[in-house]
């Protein structure tokens, strides 16, 4: 894979790890991925976070046994200079007959060359049950996210 985070890096790096979650390969999942990584989903999905490399592939080969799951890249976007890269992804059920479109958001770690965070971002309604849309166990406080409005829209009383 390389340590040099050139644009045909991480799309080597990201194209690879499809190709390894389409074999349901958890060893070659693992090995795109730092000891620690995490990769993060909406509240509520696949009991929160997957944390570590292993787990990450242990999963995924759980989803083709389990699901059929079948991905692919849709488009991506890719950022040498910060490590990042961003893509457009469907995920076939093909057990289940379903289909989930969704974009992931991936962080490099600039040392080794392997990611180290996935934020996964799915197309689906709004869950009205729901007042904070959001990743599961991400710490947008933490990362400088904004957690109120920058103004408000409520008339005076």
């Amino acid at each position: 894979m390389g340590h040099a985070l050139t644009s045909e890096a991480i799309e080597r790096a990201i194209t690879g790890y499809f190709e390894a979650c389409n074999r349901g390969d958890p060893a070659a999942v693992a090995a795109y991925f730092t000891d620690d990584a995490v990769h993060y989903f909406p509240p509520g999905m696949y009991e929160g976070p997957f944390r570590g490399a292993t787990t990450i592939g242990a999963r995924w080969e759980d989803a083709v046994a389990t699901f059929g799951s079948i991905w692919t890249i849709d488009q991506m976007l890719i950022d040498p200079d910060t490590g990042r890269a961003v893509i457009e992804w469907t995920h076939f059920k093909t057990i289940q007959g379903k289909t989930l479109r969704g974009d992931e958001w991936y962080v490099f770690d600039r040392s080794t060359g392997l990611i180290e965070e996935i934020r996964a971002y799915y197309a689906s309604p709004q869950d009205p049950t729901l007042e904070m849309l959001e990743l599961g166990g991400f710490d947008y406080q933490g990362r400088g996210y904004a957690i109120e409005p920058p103004f408000s829209r409520r008339p005076p009383e």
